[in-house]
């Protein structure tokens, strides 16, 4: 039990340290953004028709960081402020699969070759499920175009450094910090209880795997961040790359919140079509993914080639957990800002 123990605490830190400079580099860029584009310029780009409001709307959800209202409530609001459906439901499927702390932390992780094709594939579902919408179920002919009054929209003069910096290290935190290390300890006891390429030659095809995971990852909400250690693990224990995609891809972006959701303000048929879109672009993306990495006999799941100093990550570690301590404790403080 001894020996357990301290290897699920090895490995817990192994890949706390290994991930945590690239996060806190991540949660720097968020708050940049959150402060350079506003909800307000985003909605202003989402209407109309045709596929580039579409285009617009998967490309400003990829990088895009939220306030802690969240991807579902300012996926309604932005309907509620004259987006179409179809763009609605683009933003809705691309940015809770990727952003831009998620990235770095997946290129730490799980190399370059996940780190550019995971984005990709978020900004191709958004587009395909966008396009699915207005193909089947059309966007109203009137839309009621209401002045934006949450808090994410509130023009303050609070200077920007200021909102930057509680957005990077407060607000970001204080959303995906629980989950993070749920992430984290899941990912610990994978390393530690399944034995090496447990996964490898478990399916008779990598379509099963691929089948399998979306079944795990589309009931459940998986913050984007956080798994990436497991899915890292899991590829580490021999499960199919592509496997690891679809779980990449459906966790974060359906969980049963936020098909409720879709179902109620934009109607069952969108919210159909938006599962439909995740599950099939899940799969398609994994099958290429494998395509290309067997193609190009290209390695995956591997640490970058940047050899940091170990002390850089300990340190970066310590850091990390510690912002992500404070933002679990105080995340149910009441009456905290957002910028």
């Amino acid at each position: 039990m001894a020996e357990f123990l301290k290897t699920l605490v090895f490995d817990f830190w192994a890949t706390l340290a290994e991930m945590a400079p690239y996060l806190l580099f991540g949660f720097l860029v968020a708050g940049a953004l959150s402060v350079l584009i506003s909800q307000r310029i985003v909605e202003r780009h989402l209407g109309g028709k045709g596929i580039w409001p579409l285009a617009k709307a998967s490309l400003f959800g990829v990088p895009l960081p939220l306030c802690s209202c969240g991807v579902i409530p300012v996926s309604m609001s932005l309907h509620k402020h004259g987006a179409g459906k179809g763009s609605t439901i683009s933003f809705l499927l691309s940015t809770p699969q990727t952003g831009v702390d998620s990235i770095f932390v997946t290129y730490s992780l799980m190399g370059p070759v996940f780190a550019i094709f995971r984005p990709l594939a978020a900004f191709a579902t958004g587009i395909i499920g966008g396009s699915l919408v207005n193909i089947f179920d059309p966007p109203d002919q009137k839309q009621q175009n209401n002045i934006c009054k949450d808090q994410c929209c509130s023009n303050t003069k609070e200077n920007k450094f200021k909102k930057a910096f509680r957005f990077a290290f407060v607000t970001l935190p204080r959303d995906i910090g629980g989950a993070m290390i749920v992430g984290l300890i899941i990912a610990a006891f994978i390393s530690a209880l399944v034995p090496e390429d447990y996964f490898m030659g478990k399916f008779a095809h990598p379509i099963i795997a691929m089948l399998v995971m979306m079944v795990l990852g589309i009931p459940v909400y998986v913050c984007a961040t956080a798994s990436v250690p497991i899915a890292a693990a899991l590829i580490g224990k021999g499960l199919d790359p592509g496997a690891a995609l679809v779980f990449l891809m459906t966790g974060p972006a359906t969980n049963a919140a936020s098909f409720t959701t879709i179902y109620k303000g934009l109607g069952g048929r969108t919210a159909i079509l938006y599962l439909i879109s995740v599950a099939g672009c899940a799969l398609a993306a994994g099958l290429t993914l494998n395509s290309i990495i067997s193609g190009l006999n290209l390695p995956v799941a591997h640490h970058h080639g940047w050899m940091l100093p170990q002390n850089i990550k300990n340190i970066s570690a310590v850091v990390l957990l510690l912002i992500l301590l404070q933002a679990i404790v105080f995340k149910k403080k009441p009456n905290h800002k957002t910028p």
